[in-house]
Parts: structure tokens; sequence; C-alpha cells
């Protein structure tokens, strides 16, 4: 019987990985760690004396660094406890308490279709990547080599050209024996209110966008044209692709933190984090300048979706946005988009390049050094939303002060995890407390004004004899208490 991978996915989710291996091996008490699903024991596939064998719930895999083993929990039960593939499947589901799937005629039909669907997307992929290296390739090519892309990394990312011409790829997939129906099917012709259908990708650089499953489902085609009406086109949306469900180098980015002896490092640009971008050649040129992890949206903001596949890579993805205005508005919705998913342990973090920069800048001239700094300095999510709402204006009066505090409230109210919002409002309490500290300091003792310096740091205001000012007027945090920012417990 054949499982669809929505059916698979869903069990792997369901059972942390170190259930099904617990009743193998005991788990080494000095090097595991439960509280984040890290888990170490001697090697079940050979023999050994110290544990190298570790796998990880959050990532669902697991490795030895003895003798190279790895894989999934089905992988685990083929090959140590000797199942077929359905009995291991059928163990899995029984774990999660999910029903195993009837045999669907219809349904298994369609997944016929879509592998076929699938291979006419692998022979599409050929034909492009073979017309880059032909004369009609040229100016591609150059563009390419311009963009400082090198042989390898084309290669690696299968880029190609899409000739200028109405029925290249369509005459070519014909020949292979490719049905018309097929052709549509994917999304490679179009007809645009004439009867004969024509190829949808014309004088384009071509990107194949791979599945989780690194297979071929749809296409970016970058325009040499300067007249082309869209400088970038996506495939449109089939039975392979659903573009708010998918991130461009979403498997290669994910291999790049799991793969052996990764996974575990702090480095954000190298293994310990998924970094997204904006853009196919933000990608590309982060990968041949050593940053393997980074994916990017297919053109659009980024959907709930695709903040979901983040989540599930790694529990605090880095959102990098150019440093302009629209960089900025762009973090801004994600910001709000990520607020009602927060969990404990569970966030986002925003990195800001200067303006006018995007990551293929930064790292063509220089190398990934200045790409590195740029993510050291990613801020949390609290510290971005709160840095754009004090920039919105000044707060000299009680009206605009209220006016701030209804809408920190507003935006933290909508954080489904009670906990997680609880701790934001005391945030939020913190800060209002020491901005709004240095207005009545200034008014009631005749301090020097204190204030956030310009990386958002509080300064606290000097009486004349030099001290430090009170540091919590009372007014205040029961004014605050009065708006909904209740206290948390104090923890000394």
């Amino acid at each position: 019987m054949r499982f669809s991978n929505t059916f698979l996915d869903d069990i792997r989710d369901r059972v942390p990985i170190s259930n099904v291996i617990a009743r193998r091996v005991s788990w080494d008490k000095r090097k595991t760690n439960v509280s984040r699903g890290d888990y170490w024991a001697c090697c079940p596939f050979h023999g050994e004396k110290s544990p190298s064998f570790h796998c990880e719930d959050r990532k669902g895999r697991y490795h030895c660094f003895g003798c190279g083993v790895t894989g999934d929990h089905f992988r685990f039960l083929t090959e140590l406890e000797g199942l077929s593939f359905p009995e291991a499947v059928q163990q899995i589901a029984d774990m999660a308490g999910v029903p195993m799937p009837l045999a669907d005629p219809v349904m298994e039909k369609r997944e016929k279709e879509r592998g076929s669907l699938i291979d006419v997307m692998e022979m599409a992929t050929q034909f492009f990547q073979d017309q880059l290296q032909t004369a009609n390739g040229a100016r591609a090519r150059a563009y390419l080599r311009d963009r400082g892309l090198t042989g390898r990394t084309i290669e690696t990312f299968r880029l190609g050209y899409a000739p200028d011409s109405r029925n290249a790829l369509k005459e070519f997939l014909a020949g292979k024996g490719v049905s018309k129906d097929q052709i549509e099917a994917c999304g490679l012709v179009v007809h645009e209110n004439v009867p004969v259908s024509y190829d949808r990708f014309r004088d384009r650089i071509m990107f194949p966008i791979l599945s989780s499953r690194e297979k071929v489902i749809a296409f970016g085609g970058r325009a040499m044209s300067a007249d082309a009406p869209a400088k970038y086109l996506n495939s449109n949306e089939t039975e392979l692709f659903h573009k708010g469900n998918v991130l461009y180098n979403f498997a290669r980015a994910r291999r790049a933190i799991q793969g052996p002896g990764r996974g575990d490092s702090q480095d954000d640009n190298a293994t310990g984090t998924i970094i997204a971008v904006e853009g196919y050649m933000d990608v590309i040129a982060l990968h041949q300048a050593g940053i393997e992890n980074a994916v990017a949206p297919l053109g659009t903001a980024l959907t709930e979706n695709q903040l979901e596949l983040l989540w599930k890579m790694v529990p605090q993805p880095v959102l990098c946005f150019d440093g302009d205005g629209a960089g900025i508005r762009a973090a801004n919705r994600a910001a709000e988009l990520a607020l009602p998913h927060l969990k404990p342990g569970r966030s986002v973090r925003f990195a800001l390049l200067p303006d006018g920069k995007d990551p293929d800048d930064l790292v063509r001239d220089d190398g990934r050094a200045p790409f590195d700094k740029v993510m050291s300095q990613a801020k949390p999510l609290s510290e971005m939303l709160w840095s754009r709402e004090i920039n919105t204006g000044k707060f000299d009066t009680p009206e605009a002060r209220a006016e701030l505090e209804a809408r920190l409230k507003q935006l933290v109210a909508v954080i489904a995890d009670e906990n997680v919002r609880r701790h934001y409002q005391q945030d939020i309490r913190d800060r209002l407390n020491a901005f709004f500290q240095p207005q009545f300091q200034n008014r009631n003792n005749g301090d020097r004004r204190g204030g956030f310096n310009g990386n958002g740091n509080y300064r606290a205001g000097r009486d004349n004899a030099g001290k430090a000012g009170p540091k919590s007027p009372s007014v205040i945090s029961e004014r605050l208490a009065r708006s909904g920012f209740s206290a948390l417990p104090c923890p000394h």
C-alpha cells in the first residue's frame, strides 16, 4: 500500500523519535538532555562502550557518530527490527493513535498521476539546464557570471534558461511522449485568451523549486528583458505546487542543520538556525559564501504555513529583511503574523540589513563576514515590536502615552499561549515604566531627562546630587496595572 506524504509526516510529528528508540536502548544520563529532547546512547547498530548514538526529537532524526547510520522513525524500525515499511508505518500510527488509511483507489490514482507530473517537471528542468549551455543561453550565463555565481553553484541549484520561444519547451516535452494534459497540469504552458497554449516561461533564467522530498514541483523565472511585465514569475498553483506552503531551498537548508556533526552549533550562520531571506538570489549567494541554512518565500510575504515550516526545523528562526522602507514593512508584517502562534521556547528574531543592501550585495565582495555581523545583531520579536511603536511619534502628553499603552496592549492580546502572553505583558509594563519615568522625574524632581539611546536601551536620568532618580514611580505602576499589564511575581 502506498502512503501519502501528508499521512507519514503527520504520524512522525505526533510521536517523538526518542519514544521509538527507547525500547531498544538505555539513554546515557550524563549526556542526555531530556528537556531539550536531546538523547545519547550506545549505538544499537554496532557494539560500543561509549555513547555515540544521538537522536533529537525536534528533528525526528537519529545519527551514530561511530558507524554512520542515520534515519527517521521508519528507517529505525525497518533496519533494526526488520519490519517491512508498511509494518513500520502501522507501528508508528498505533503509537500516534492515528488509524491507518483505508485503501482508496481514487487517492492511489491521484498519487500515481502526481508521480507522472514529477517526471514531467524533471524533464523540463533538464531541458532548461541544457538550454543555458547553448548559444541561446549566452546572455543568461553572462548575467549569472556578473552576479558572481560559479559553475558549481549553478549546477548545485540546477539553474537553467527558458529560450525566447512560444513553443520550445512544449515541443520538447511532446517529443518525449508527454501529453498535452500533463504539460498543462504542470503549469508549463498558458492560454491567455488564445485557443493554442504556449510556453509560460520565455527568455528567463529558471530556478527549480523543490519539494521537501527534493523533487522539482515548480519554477521561478527571472526575466532577461527589461520590458518584461514581471521581473520574477513563478509557476501557477498546480496539483504539485501551492506557493504559500513552500519555501525555496527548504530541503537543502534542513539538511544543512541535520547533517552528521551538525545542529548543535550556536553559530546561527553555520548550522544553529534557519535564516529566511527575501529572494532566490539571496539564498544562492549565501550558499556560495558558505551559509547553507537560508530559505526564502516565493516572491510574496511570509505566510502562516511557511512560518510553521520554519518552526518545524528550529524553534527560533531568524527573519532577515532589507533595511529599506519596504523591508521594514515586511518585517513588521512578519512580526504580527508570528505573534498569535508564539509558544514557550518558540519565537522569531529579526535581522535588518543596511539600507540599500541585500544579502547578495553583502557577501559578493567581502565574503560572509558582513552578513555574519548583521546576524549577530538580530533582535528578538519583543524588541522589534517595541522599537516600532516608540518610533511612531512623540509621547509628551498623557493622551499620547495612553495611546501607546493601548496599542501595545492590543498587540500582545493576540498571543494565544497564556504564559507567553503574560510574560509579554510584563515585558511591556517594564519598558513603559522605564520609558515614561524620565518625564515624571523631570517634572517632579528637576532631573536631567533620561530615556532610550539609539540602541533602544534605557539611560536613567540623574538628580542634582548626581544620584539616580527613582526607578519605579508608584503612579506609573498603578496606572499600568489599571491598563491591564499586571505584574508578574517578584523573583526575589
